[in-house]
């Protein structure tokens, strides 16, 4: 163990002995290499055992908190952690990192898998009517967006091959977590096996933007429809949809379509007045006219300055 051994039960020194127990029996139950493949478990499971082996001792903790001691105990150097004699001939823990040899684990793991008597792990972590649901996969997916507003399928690899084909609810939320019960990895024995979770990340769209369950959308209107009205095509989620526009019609306004979002949001349609690609002549010369004796100022009522 290097470092504050405080830190690795994730305590701090005012810690009580039953805190200190609590800890380590709850790292033991997640960490232990028995249940835990994982290296990065392994280190910390031989981080908080070699704590829990110098904390628990009255003695040794007030001498540690005192300075007396560093995390290592090096004034009692013959003193070995779990990880350092787990291959001694004879050491309980040879083999697998059997638990009946550790009271403290032995109690862990009696609570863990129910274990009573002789039943449960034998020495040298041999399995006897051992049971364990299978361990929970996790993942990432991203998907675009309008899978994500009307659903649809997609697949995952799974960590020990092959591939797992989901489906993407309607209405899936950028960020949402969705459980695929079973689909996780095989338990032992009569244990079920684990259960997968997929978290969504929504690729953005180049046109919608979702708030909620609304969908907000930016449509482009010529000068003529802008004056005169008339109905265009505005795109929904689900397809296009007839919009009526109102005469006179000014960027930025905002008209409402009706349960046209998601999950019985709307969609807000933004106006924006597109000129033509080209002023010629006709309507330089119409607006010219039309401005003598129409004119009007936009800006009128603003505030501008101090």
């Amino acid at each position: 163990m290097a470092g504050d051994p405080y830190a690795a039960l994730g305590l701090t020194k005012s810690a009580s002995d039953a805190e200190i127990k609590k800890a380590y029996r709850r790292i033991a139950k997640t960490d232990h290499p028995d249940l835990n493949p994982d290296p990065a478990a392994a280190e910390r499971f031989k981080a908080a055992s070699a704590a829990y082996d110098l904390l628990k001792d009255p003695e040794q903790r007030r001498r540690f908190d005192a300075g007396e001691i560093d995390e290592q105990g090096q004034e009692r150097p013959q003193r070995r952690y779990y990880r350092d004699h787990a291959e001694a001939a004879g050491n309980p823990y040879a083999q697998g990192y059997g638990f009946d040899g550790d009271p403290d684990l032995s109690d862990v793991f009696a609570d863990l898998f129910g274990r009573r008597g002789t039943g449960g792990f034998g020495q040298g972590g041999t399995r006897r009517d051992f049971h364990m649901r299978g361990q929970d996969y996790r993942f990432s997916l991203e998907v675009d967006f309008m899978t994500a507003a009307r659903g649809g399928k997609a697949r995952i690899t799974l960590p020990e091959g092959g591939d797992l084909e989901v489906t993407i609810p309607k209405g899936v939320r950028d960020g949402q977590t969705i459980r695929l019960k079973g689909k996780g990895g095989a338990g032992m024995g009569q244990g079920g096996a684990g259960d997968a979770y997929l978290t969504i990340s929504v690729a953005p769209h180049p046109e919608f933007r979702r708030e909620g369950d609304d969908i907000f959308l930016t449509l482009p209107i010529s000068l003529d429809e802008a004056v005169l009205g008339g109905k265009v095509a505005a795109p929904t989620v689900d397809g296009p949809v007839n919009l009526t526009i109102p005469k006179g019609a000014s960027s930025g306004r905002r008209l409402r379509l009706r349960g046209r979002g998601i999950n019985g949001g709307d969609q807000q349609v933004e106006l924006k007045i597109v000129m033509p690609p080209k002023i010629d002549d006709d309507l330089a010369t119409f607006i010219e006219t039309w401005r003598r004796d129409h004119g009007y100022d936009p800006r009128a009522g603003m505030k501008v300055g101090g």
